[in-house]
């Protein structure tokens, strides 16, 4: 990166650091009470800024115990007082979605799908902008189809697109489809790759994804309950996904992006390719295998936090 972009990305992240939360719902100024029914916390109930007003960075992730298990990682890694196994859910009065506050770090579980990271996503951003949170900066860390990629390489996304390869989400909002932006940010993505670079065995690139609504036939698998193409039109489609910038495959990025867009979030979609689609749809991978892979978006966000907290010189 050459020094003009890099003072720029200074000056970026300077002033972000001073930016409060912000949510884009007039009404919610108007209520008592905030509920955030499926975090289990409340606005009346709990004192948010006390709990949360620190919080800086926010990951989240599908597995409730692979946040769990980075709530412990991260917890080592930043090496805060305390035992790490003794991390407490704070959401564990719902079954809904896992919470843990690490130091600066809240670790999240989200789900399968856009619905259920959606919802999740709503309540965060509201959690956030009652603890007066500033600066917070957002990953979604995940696993993920590849694209003509070796297995294990992470993808930090450039652009979410939709399964016509477009930069859009789309939603059905009163009966009228409303479009939004899933571009994410540049600096963080840089940042990501710079830190992949100082960092031995995990290859990482920036590239498009591809969200889809489905995991089997609306990510051209041939191995679902149900499958309405033959192998040709598969490889012909991946190829056209291919052409199109993408290299991986997930179901949650382009709303994860799309709100982070709407509420000036700088966020960020950190995912492994746990397969190269074009050689196959099942994952056939060893469980260590698979495990170590899956460690990888966890370790880069990890050297990214620590950079930015001054741990690494």
């Amino acid at each position: 990166m050459d020094p003009i972009s890099l003072n720029r990305m200074g000056s970026d992240h300077k002033d972000y650091t001073k930016q409060r939360v912000q949510v884009k719902n007039p009404y919610l100024a108007t209520m008592e009470e905030d509920i955030l029914y499926h975090l289990s916390l409340s606005t009346k109930t709990h004192n948010l800024p006390e709990m949360f007003g620190d919080v800086k960075f926010v990951c989240v992730g599908g597995s409730s115990n692979r946040m769990k298990d980075f709530a412990q990682f991260i917890h080592q890694e930043l090496e805060l007082p305390g035992n790490p196994e003794e991390v407490t859910d704070i959401c564990e009065a719902t079954d809904r979605y896992c919470m843990y506050k690490v130091g600066p770090v809240l670790s999240i579980s989200h789900g399968m799908g856009v619905p259920s990271i959606s919802i999740m996503l709503h309540e965060l951003i509201k959690l956030l902008h009652h603890a007066q949170c500033c600066g917070v900066v957002l990953f979604r860390l995940g696993t993920s189809g590849g694209l003509g990629l070796a297995p294990g390489t992470v993808v930090v996304t450039d652009k979410a697109v939709d399964s016509s390869f477009l930069p859009q989400f789309e939603q059905m909002v009163l009966g009228k489809v409303i479009t939004r932006s899933t571009e994410l940010d540049q600096g963080v993505a840089n940042e990501l790759l710079q830190c992949s670079s100082e960092l031995q065995h995990i290859p990482t690139v920036i590239a498009n994804t591809m969200c889809t609504d489905d995991f089997y036939e609306g990510q051209g698998r041939l191995d679902g309950a149900l499958c309405s193409f033959s192998h040709e039109d598969k490889l012909e489609y991946l190829r056209k996904a291919y052409e199109a910038g993408v290299r991986n495959i997930e179901m949650e990025s382009s709303v994860f992006a799309a709100m982070c867009s709407v509420c000036g979030l700088k966020g960020a979609v950190v995912c492994v390719a746990l397969l190269n689609r074009f050689e196959g749809d099942q994952i056939t991978a060893s469980h260590d295998v698979l495990a170590e892979y899956q460690q990888r978006p966890q370790v880069l966000v990890s050297h990214f936090i620590k950079k930015r907290l001054g741990h690494v010189a």
